[in-house]
């Protein structure tokens, strides 16, 4: 080698240790957002350690390195342009002595079935509403601003919120391809909020939310090592939001801790004139759910343990056992119940969504008029035969059987409806928690994350979600352990409207033993 070229070698690695100090010092600069909570976010506006601006610029710098670039999480599928200038006027108030609400300032990523007037589509994944700039917020993208909060972007999802296929991959959609789970990236994130639970586990944004109809909450927080709330249906509005089922949808916040959910869920709640279900006359809605934050929290509750919800992890049922020890300890009474769901619910449910996804699908479809170049179910199903990607890893079977159905009117429909809901709530959690004087239910949330597999789908051994799902009643779920680095958690479900009770237990249940994890992106 020549004497210029050895001196052009050197020089190359010169540069090079430069590029990866600059990249380490770029890093750095945000790294102060890591398991950040929405008080110390508040904390640090208050006293001018940054700005708005700064935080949602820095959030959107890990998007860029950690999402994008780096170990390619690929949970945000668009990000909003807007946000900057939305920061700036946030600070501009600030200065003012202007707090619009809780949330001032605080970054959230929407999963992307969830409308926004942002110059973002609502694609639900799907390559045919790509372009479906709706122009209008949801609900619970209004009530967000009117709280102060950042929508910086819109996560990736399971398409159509995984009902779709008879076998599917988790987080994998049309638009957005496959998330990855940040604790190992061959793993699945599960779904169908799979980027929602992503983004705020890698520390992506302060705080997100998904959507559930059966797991599509809890199984993604389980996996991906965060608290995750499905609320009572009915708590929060379902309005602006791409539907699968009438009786079961709901969104409900995603964080690292249960005190931002309870900071977040009082500002989203409400009756809602465009949704029926918001307004049964026996809802509880408060405005502020921390109030409910007690490390006492589980003093004196009577718990079940639905004990058939076990047995499919021999290393989930050691965490189990470790979890009830602590909540007696905590001051709960914990005692073994069985509540197995009969085989006619389950068919039950399944003929109900597919009806109402049928029914609530056209109803949204049609409300974009020139904004999507479908107006129903049926051209949907056309689209996808006529498209490149849609079609190339998953059928839409799911889709075919829902257009074969009929309307709400259906004697078919009202049977299965009234099956599942006798069967699951007044001979199922209402019958076993009155009999036991029941405060709260727990069992497992579900196995530890899997691989991903585009070829087979989805190959999860366990999960416990159906039961509150199909009620409509509320549960939260909380890490409570790790399996060779992979979190579980574990999952209080309650009465309807009891949300002030499953934060208390979840709480105290939380700070007593801090399970959470932050992933390392292991290759």
């Amino acid at each position: 080698m020549s004497w210029h070229a050895k001196w052009y070698a050197i020089l190359l690695v010169i540069a090079s240790f430069i590029s990866c100090n600059d990249n380490k010092s770029d890093n750095s600069r945000n790294n102060y957002l890591e398991e950040i909570t929405i008080k110390q976010l508040q904390d640090g506006y208050r006293e001018k350690r940054f700005t708005i601006e700064k935080v949602v610029s820095d959030y959107l710098e890990r998007i860029e390195t950690i999402d994008k670039g780096g170990p390619g999480l690929n949970s945000v599928i668009s990000i909003n342009p807007d946000a900057i200038s939305i920061a700036r006027e946030l600070d501009k108030e600030l200065s003012q002595g202007k707090i619009r609400g809780p949330l001032h300032g605080i970054p959230v990523i929407l999963k992307d079935n969830i409308e926004t007037r942002d110059s973002m589509p609502t694609t639900a994944g799907a390559i045919v509403l790509r372009n479906s700039y709706v122009g209008r917020d949801s609900w619970i993208a209004a009530k967000l601003r009117e709280a102060g909060a950042v929508i910086i972007a819109k996560s990736n999802l399971s398409e159509w919120a995984n009902f779709r296929a008879s076998r599917s991959s988790s987080g994998w959609s049309g638009v957005g391809g496959q998330t990855h789970n940040p604790y190992e990236l061959d793993r699945n994130p599960c779904g169908s909020s799979s980027g929602s639970a992503v983004a705020v586990s890698a520390n992506l944004c302060a705080f997100a939310i998904g959507t559930e109809t059966d797991g599509s909450i809890v199984c993604p927080s389980n996996n991906n090592g965060i608290v995750g709330l499905k609320p009572t249906v009915g708590l929060i509005s379902r309005s602006g939001i791409v539907p699968i089922s009438f009786t079961q949808d709901t969104p409900g916040p995603m964080c690292r801790s249960v005190e931002d959910v309870a900071v977040c869920l009082g500002v989203m709640v409400g009756p809602d004139p465009n949704d029926t279900m918001t307004l049964d006359p026996k809802a509880m809605f408060y405005t502020d759910y921390t109030q409910f934050l007690s490390r006492d929290g589980l003093m004196g509750k009577r718990i079940g343990f639905i004990t058939n919800a076990s047995g499919y992890h021999h290393k989930v049922d050691t965490l189990m056992k470790k979890a009830i020890s602590d909540l007696n300890r905590l001051g709960a009474q914990v005692f073994d119940v069985s509540l197995p769901i009969e085989t006619s619910v389950n068919q039950a449910e399944f003929e109900v969504l597919l009806f109402e996804f049928k029914d609530g699908l056209n109803r949204y479809l049609a409300s974009l008029g020139d904004k999507a170049p479908i107006t129903n179910l049926e051209e949907l199903i056309a689209f996808n035969l006529n498209d490149s990607i849609e079609l190339r890893y998953f059928d839409q079977h799911l889709l075919e059987l829902a257009q074969s159905k009929g309307d709400l009117n259906s004697p078919e429909y009202k049977e299965a409806l009234n099956t599942m809901l006798n069967g699951i709530r007044q001979n199922g959690i209402d019958r076993l928690m009155d009999e036991n004087n029941l405060d709260l239910l727990i069992l497992p949330t579900g196995s530890p994350a899997w691989k991903t597999d585009l070829i087979l789908g989805d190959n999860y051994i366990g999960g416990n979600s159906s039961y509150a799902a199909m009620a409509g009643y509320p549960s939260i779920t909380v890490p409570m352990g790790n399996i060779d680095g992979l979190p579980v958690g574990i999952s209080f479900i309650g009465r309807p409207w009891s949300e002030p009770i499953l934060i208390e237990a979840a709480y105290s249940y939380e700070q007593e033993t801090m399970h959470r994890i932050k992933p390392t992106f292991k290759r």
